[in-house]
């Protein structure tokens, strides 16, 4: 099969026949239709954001696609099933603290390392083999469609933090990057869920008001001016009552005191939900007052991705009409195409903006 290969950091991917993946007992073999590319790929590739994937690799997480091969212990998927590769793996020898691994881009660990040894090849190919649990049913769909169904990897990610942060319908949200790809779907998926209102900061004011042309009166745009109290107290002002819940998902660029001022907007006894990168570019990390967390009663959850049965929920968001995978702009590529589309990607990371290898 044809494959995009990374054979070291900061080489082009080589566009070249691999030999195809080879089932396996809890395993599937899917037929890749679509697969998005992060606006940050190129950073990752580059080695610029020092992942933990090992080379040479096919890279790509997540896929749009058509099972083409089941393990015997399947009892529900068939061939030919639309699904959603879910590129989370977790290590199934313990259930209480698994090891995770993201196909075709990163480990979160030495444990993860071992995991990606064998799920090691992503999804800019023509096929992919994944556990049999990532291999996700969306249901029948158009050809036409997939692409826009990459989308789910996105939305997914913030719906991992909400679901931890248990929000509510009516509660008030507070999205730390909004103007970003994956924090105006976070706006999105919260409104989704049925929040009363998202309070959206952020400095690119054409973003905010593209936030507000969306999605209306329910998102609260705030421009930042960079010193960390003032910023708070408009956050704050913006909301039309006390901020039930905040989730950040800043990229690593940006800085510590940025994040805190929207942290610290939340309310006594409010949830606040960490999923972005402060401190991983090797910057300073996040420093919260002691006594305002413990005085406050505020929970802070650490998330990295989405349970399992999150793919299932958001599908089922997205047949409803509560969630829009249009809103989405996508420019798409052949496979051929890969670094043109990693550097697409790059240049195009605004809010909605997706960018897709087809193989």
């Amino acid at each position: 099969m044809k494959a995009a290969v990374l054979k070291a950091f900061g080489t082009p991917l080589a566009i070249e026949t691999v030999p195809d993946p080879v089932l396996g007992t809890g395993e599937v073999i899917v037929d890749v239709v679509a697969s998005r590319v992060l606006s940050y790929m190129n950073e990752v590739l580059s080695g610029e954001r020092k992942y933990l994937l090992a080379l040479p690799a096919v890279p790509g997480p997540g896929a749009i696609g058509r099972v083409r091969e089941v393990g015997p212990d399947a009892t529900r998927l068939a061939t030919g099933d639309w699904v959603y590769c879910d590129p989370t793996v977790r290590s199934r020898d313990d259930a209480v603290s698994p090891d995770i691994a993201l196909q075709g881009l990163t480990a979160g660990s030495d444990g993860g390392l071992r995991l990606q040894k064998y799920f090691h090849d992503g999804a800019w190919a023509e096929r992919i083999r994944v556990p049999t649990e990532n291999a996700m049913r969306i249901g029948a769909l158009d050809q036409a469609d997939a692409a826009s169904w990459c989308a789910m990897g996105t939305c997914l990610v913030p719906y991992g933090g909400f679901l931890a942060a248990n929000l509510q319908p009516g509660e008030t949200v507070l999205v730390s990057g909004a103007t970003g790809n994956f924090g105006s779907a976070a706006v999105a998926v919260a409104l989704a869920m049925g929040a009363a209102c998202v309070v959206a900061p952020g400095r690119n004011e054409r973003m905010l008001d593209e936030l507000v042309r969306r999605f209306g009166s329910r998102v609260r745009p705030v421009k930042l001016g960079g010193n960390e109290d003032d910023d708070r107290k408009r956050m704050q002002q913006a909301a039309p009552g006390p901020i039930d819940c905040v989730l950040d998902i800043m990229p690593p660029s940006v800085s510590a005191a940025t994040v805190r001022a929207a942290l610290m907007t939340v309310r006594a006894y409010g949830r606040v939900v960490l999923m972005g990168g402060v401190g991983m570019a090797g910057g300073a990390g996040l420093e919260l007052p002691y006594p305002w967390i413990m005085r406050n009663c505020i929970t802070i959850l650490g998330k990295w991705m989405y349970p399992r049965e999150a793919t299932i929920k958001l599908t089922a968001m997205v047949r409803a009409g509560l969630l829009r995978l249009d809103n989405f702009e996508i420019t798409q590529f052949d496979l051929a195409e890969a670094n043109r589309a990693v550097a697409h990607a790059a240049a195009n990371s605004g809010p909605f903006k997706m960018t897709v290898i087809r193989p």
